[in-house]
């Protein structure tokens, strides 16, 4: 059920999108009470308590920009949600990624849920082709803890990033990363390598394709 929200708090809420969407990141008390055209910090804390509460925006109070929307906030907003653009992965040899700070960019509303989860990344390299990644395409990354042999990959490789199959088989070398193309090697899985995340969507001409 979606939460009622009063026309301050509706206020505060398409403030803190439209920063993002506009600016790259959440904005500061500063530049929510000049919006707001409110004299304290404190009656932006009191309309922020209220969003959290009706589990519409979440805060990290470690961050001066510490905002995120949730589900219900866009749903009542009747935007897409937003997910940032973080850098550049590898489809290749593995290389350091390149962090791309304030852009984001809108995802599909089936993955309202996911917000908090994903990010995207562009690739360059052609070792995912048979899979249908391309140099240049845009690949949608989910946070997560468990992975199942054959699933796409965002992998560490002794601090650097690369794009990559996982594989798990009862044969050594057991545990690899796996290119989908054969001029490239596996890369066998040591303390060096960390998953970071799986691709769950190609996106192509701003379309999402989901795997």
């Amino acid at each position: 059920m979606q939460p009622i929200l009063t026309k301050r708090q509706k206020d505060l809420l398409q403030i803190i999108y439209s920063h993002i969407k506009n600016e790259g990141y959440p904005p500061t008390f500063e530049e929510m009470r000049n919006s707001l055209n409110v004299a304290s910090n404190q009656s932006v804390i009191d309309l922020l308590n209220k969003l959290e509460n009706k589990k519409v925006i979440v805060r990290n109070e470690s961050s001066a920009r510490g905002l995120t929307i949730l589900p219900f906030g866009y749903e009542f907003l009747n935007k897409k949600p937003l997910t940032p653009f973080l850098g550049v992965s590898h489809a290749g040899s593995p290389i350091d990624t390149i962090s791309i700070q304030g852009e984001w960019k809108e995802i599909s509303s089936e993955l309202t849920k996911l917000v908090d989860e994903v990010f995207i990344l562009k690739v360059t390299g052609d070792s995912m082709i048979n899979a249908g990644i391309y140099d240049g395409d845009n690949v949608l990354v989910q946070k997560q803890k468990e992975y199942a042999s054959g699933d796409i990959v965002l992998a560490d490789v002794n601090g650097e990033s690369t794009i990559k199959r996982f594989m798990s088989d009862d044969k050594p070398p057991y545990l690899y990363l796996k290119p989908e193309n054969p001029s490239y090697k596996n890369i066998t899985f040591t303390s060096n390598v960390m998953l970071n995340g799986k691709v769950i969507s190609i996106i192509k001409n701003n379309q999402f394709r989901y795997l």
